[in-house]
């Protein structure tokens, strides 16, 4: 099932033909923040990687599945929800050394333009803001499907990531070693694990 808009050829002239399934998911979703997860893996030290995660972000979904082109994804990140499970550590990233949490409360992503990779992957293009810098940032995903809960609320489920170089956004603290290289390393892996439930029809 494609979620998400696939690339046409120059010649194509036949309109791609609509799935049912997939138009029926089409309409305004909440991220639902207990049951997704944002996080990150960066090398330290040279020799390890510290795993992290963003505890507090909200976002929606707006899907078309008639056209998916037209769907639209935005999430904001709060800073100061960093955990590594280390509060000094974490304490440090929220500080002007690296985040400035208390002048930039917020990571935000904004999405411009999505494409299928094939089968039920795509990418997603957007803008990430990190601090005052917005840079575009292209995210692979896999669309993991729909399913009502025992609750009754209509869901769709994506996982996926992305690499950035922290640097395009200003982060650049770092010490040396004295064995060589530098404590924190510049590429950092963000991990995406998304539910999303479907807003109930207005009146």
């Amino acid at each position: 099932m494609g979620l998400f808009s696939r690339k046409q050829s120059a010649t194509a002239t036949a309109p791609r033909a609509v799935d049912p399934a997939l138009a029926a998911l089409t309409g305004d979703y909440t991220i639902d923040p207990a049951h997704s997860s944002i996080g990150f893996t960066v090398r330290h030290a040279m020799v390890t990687n510290v795993k992290g995660a963003f505890t507090e972000h909200e976002g929606t979904l707006g899907l078309d599945g008639t056209d998916p082109s037209r769907s639209t994804a935005a999430i904001d990140v709060r800073i100061a929800s960093v955990d590594t499970g280390m509060k000094d550590r974490d304490a440090h990233l929220r500080g002007d050394d690296f985040f400035d949490a208390e002048r930039f409360p917020l990571m935000r992503f904004r999405s411009t333009a999505a494409e299928q990779l094939g089968g039920d992957r795509y990418r997603i293009t957007g803008d990430l803001t990190i601090k005052d810098v917005t840079r575009p940032l292209s995210i692979d995903l896999e669309f993991n499907g729909s399913a009502t809960d025992v609750y009754g609320n209509e869901r769709v489920g994506f996982e996926g990531g992305a690499e950035i170089l922290r640097s395009d956004w200003g982060l650049t603290w770092n010490a040396a070693l004295e064995t060589g290289g530098v404590m924190v390393s510049d590429k950092v892996k963000l991990t995406f694990d998304i539910s999303a439930v479907k807003a109930a029809p207005q009146a």
